[in-house]
């Protein structure tokens, strides 16, 4: 039997193994009132396979070995579920990789003697508590304005499973519902818009018969809440989606405008 020959040429890949010594430049602020920097720290000994936050677990344990301050950032889950961590880096939200979250951004994305620059989500809706984290609870009061539905709890609650939904319809209100609230869509827009966010809140419920009751309430009394944050309007110009780490669609927004317009005139 002849041998077997492998065609598979491993010198047309790039497998990246040695550690890394990389350039930060973060951004430092005491508090929203303070004046905040870019502080530069050189950091050694950072693996391919380390997330992006692992990384800056690793300069804030030299930091406090040093006996500086360390840089404050947000974070939680470390699973792309939760949205916390939310860090502006060289110039894109989330990083250089598409469809995730910080926490899910590995070093390999970055080579041996880069230059990192690492901000925090920058809107006037979204003021600097400290270092890269942000205040958002502005997406929180847009939410408690509308972004649910009203229930009967006196003990005649309905099965929402008797109620049948057209799969089409199903889909894409599961699809509006994977947005986390980062915020990415905010820090990615020249006018800060928060369109993408409050379109996919309103959006899966209005793809939905249990939503239909609210839904002029609901589109009216959060893109009122939308305004009254600071939040500018749309440029159309779909860098919302682009650095959404959940891909929510530009659809989302077209329909959010729709129920506007109809609940206005009903109104």
């Amino acid at each position: 039997m002849a041998p077997c020959h492998s065609t598979f040429d491993f010198r047309l890949y790039d497998f990246q193994t040695k550690n890394m010594k990389l350039t930060l430049k973060i951004w430092r602020q005491k508090n929203a009132a303070a004046e905040g920097k870019i502080v530069e720290y050189p950091i050694d000994g950072i693996e391919p396979d380390m997330s992006f936050l692992e990384m800056l677990d690793i300069l804030n344990d030299e930091l406090i070995v040093k006996g500086e301050d360390t840089v404050a950032f947000d974070h939680d889950c470390r699973e792309g579920i939760c949205g916390m961590c939310s860090l502006y880096i060289n110039g894109e939200a989330h990083g250089p990789d598409r469809l995730v979250t910080t926490c899910q951004l590995h070093m390999r994305k970055f080579k041996d003697g880069d230059t990192i620059f690492i901000e925090p989500f920058r809107a006037k809706a979204f003021p600097v508590i400290k270092d890269l984290v942000v205040d958002r609870s502005s997406f929180d009061r847009i939410q408690q304005s509308g972004g649910f539905i009203s229930v009967n709890t006196s003990g005649n609650t309905i099965d929402a499973n008797t109620i049948p939904i057209p799969k089409h319809d199903a889909d894409r209100a599961f699809d509006a519902a994977t947005c986390i609230g980062c915020g990415a869509c905010v820090a990615s827009c020249k006018n800060s818009s928060a369109m993408l966010f409050v379109s996919a809140k309103v959006s899966q419920f209005a793809l939905l018969p249990q939503g239909k009751v609210e839904a002029a309430d609901r589109v009216l009394n959060m893109v009122a809440q939308m305004d009254a944050e600071g939040f500018g309007n749309c440029t159309n110009t779909g860098a919302c989606e682009v650095e959404c780490p959940k891909g929510i669609s530009l659809e989302n927004i077209a329909r959010m405008n729709r129920e506007y317009l109809s609940a206005s005139l009903k109104g």
